[in-house]
């Protein structure tokens, strides 16, 4: 039996917005440097190795969790392509785009199955020109990647189990989902708004198909994907919920700000690109697609907003129009988003980031492809020029603000993804040492990353972060710093995360009879000096 002509359509319409996803998030790969947080996984599979927890099995220890929260499975998946491939930037950055292109696709079909063709192709388009959700996934920037495509994974499957009664569709949708949880604990807020909202409003179809077998089996398939973190949690007494359950109310207005920055594409300006007085002599476009983007760029204004917090906002007023599951779908949605952010709102360090607040996607576009779909079948005939014409406007909206930050991205570059990390690699390569010790956050990952573990990197200053130095702390220092084959990296002053903190070890050194000999100034592509290697020289060395 052939397939039905709309469902043909609709998968040419998904397969088209997949396509346009990967092939934009692609042209972002090549031009920003590594940032900590996509090198973090690979302290667990190169040298100097760190993990939070380690299962000992025999004389063997496996790594489990990198942070309290934070699990390894990517680690465990990148472990086979680095071996392959290399640790370079396409081998980093590929599969996690590849792996969002896949939860574009996912998110399609779940939608067709929740609510009909026309909503999976507005939502489906939607996600594939959502700027953030793309740079975010390209850079993995969070992480997050893993996290959507595990959570849209994991549903798709229970929506499927629910029609077809498959029990394997249970198991595989709960142990993805118990994935997401060992991939990243923080998957607990949208797990939670999950759960309520489907309860709230699907409660009578979920309690309808739930046995005690099925809930046992769900249950066990979900504890065995997150395994891992369950047996960190029971040998560690639950550090998971110690560490990161502060209560902190104080910035719910910023939060909200954050939401919103979210949702309408400009949270990202000034923070993964630069702005033209941040560079002192911006690059101008060269060859037909950049040359293209900036003329895009001027044209349309230079557009740091897309129209997708209007889409929602229609999207809520519309809602009355839609009937039965379809308004059923909003609502979950809805409430979904809503119980998932009030926790981040209300947790300390949680909720003022894109990173965090991304992690509600794709409801978002979930809410305003079933209310569109659902309205425009009330216009009859008219309903689907309409709903095309809509979807058409804020699609092209979304795709100008992913070419706006393309287009600053390669005229200005990056303070936070700088390139100057490949020629900081570069030159270590060829610097001799016997310890290399990095000064300042966010320096030590990317070239653990890049160089395979082989550069002697070290943690070791990071007693100079504290308020007071320990006697235990003096002596440890004077012995780094003393050793003249010792080599330290640090940001230069307007590139410092900790700020003060390089001060303070060369205010220590100096006290202690040393200075620094600067070795090497580090540049980005655009000139302005990011890093300093130095090595101290003072009694003893030669």
């Amino acid at each position: 039996m052939s397939a039905h002509p709309h469902r043909v359509r609709g998968s040419l319409c998904a397969w088209a917005a997949c396509i346009f996803f990967f092939f934009a998030g692609r042209a972002f790969l090549p031009h920003l440097g590594i940032q900590n947080d996509e090198a973090l996984f690979a302290s667990v599979l190169y040298p100097p190795r760190a993990a939070d927890f380690m299962l000992h099995i025999g004389h063997s220890q496996v790594p489990l969790m990198l942070m309290s929260y934070l699990g390894t499975l990517k680690a465990w998946i990148y472990c086979p392509i680095f071996r392959v491939f290399g640790t370079g930037v396409s081998a980093l950055r590929d599969p996690v785009l590849l792996a969002g292109t896949a939860s574009v696709w996912l998110f399609f079909l779940l939608l067709r199955r929740v609510a009909g063709e026309r909503a999976a192709i507005i939502g489906c388009g939607l996600l594939a020109v959502d700027s953030l959700y793309l740079l975010t996934t390209c850079f993995d920037w969070g992480p997050v990647a893993l996290q959507h495509l595990l959570l849209v994974g994991g549903l798709l499957l229970l929506m499927r189990f629910y029609q077809t009664r498959q029990d394997l569709a249970l198991v595989g949708g709960a142990f993805l989902l118990g994935l997401g949880m060992w991939d990243k604990a923080l998957a607990v807020w949208m797990l939670t708004g999950i759960g309520v909202a489907g309860i709230l409003t699907f409660g009578r179809q979920i309690f309808g198909v739930t046995t005690i077998r099925r809930v046992a089996t769900g249950g066990l398939a979900f504890a065995l994907g997150a395994l891992p973190l369950i047996i960190y949690n029971v040998d560690e007494k639950f550090p998971t919920l110690r560490s990161n359950m502060t209560r902190d109310t104080s910035n719910i207005a910023g939060k909200a700000r954050q939401l919103m920055n979210t949702a309408n594409g400009h949270g990202l300006f000034d923070w993964l690109v630069n702005e033209d007085w941040e560079a002192p002599v911006p690059h101008q476009p060269e060859g037909g697609l950049q040359k293209a983007s900036a003329k895009i760029s001027s044209l349309a204004s230079h557009p740091r907003h897309n129209l997708m917090l209007y889409a929602f906002a229609l999207a809520l007023l519309l809602a009355p129009l839609a009937r039965g599951n379809a308004l059923r779908a909003i609502l979950f949605a809805l409430i979904a988003m809503a119980v998932a952010w009030a926790q981040m709102a209300v947790t300390a360090r949680a909720g003022t980031s894109v990173h965090h607040t991304i992690l509600l996607w794709p409801f978002p576009e979930m809410v305003i492809a079933v209310s569109f779909a659902a309205a425009s079948r009330r216009l009859g005939r008219a309903g689907i020029p309409s709903v095309a014409a809509v979807l058409m406007v804020l699609m092209v909206s979304g795709a100008l603000v992913t070419n706006e930050y393309y287009s600053l991205m390669l005229r200005n570059g990056s303070q936070n993804w700088t390139d100057a990390i490949f020629r900081l690699s570069d030159y270590m390569k060829g610097v001799p040492s016997n310890g290399i010790y990095c000064a300042d956050w966010g320096i030590m990952d990317g070239l653990r990353l890049l160089n395979r573990g082989k550069l002697p990197l070290n943690v070791g200053t990071d007693p100079i972060r504290k308020p007071e130095l320990s006697a235990d702390d003096r002596v440890y220092l004077k012995r780094v710093i003393s050793e003249p084959s010792h080599v330290f990296i640090a940001h230069t002053k307007d590139y410092e995360v900790f700020q003060g903190v390089n001060a303070k070890l060369l205010k220590y050194a100096a006290e202690s009879g040393y200075e620094r000999e600067t070795m090497a100034v580090i540049p980005d592509g655009w000139g302005r000096p990011v890093y300093e290697v130095y090595r101290f020289a003072g009694p003893g060395h030669p």
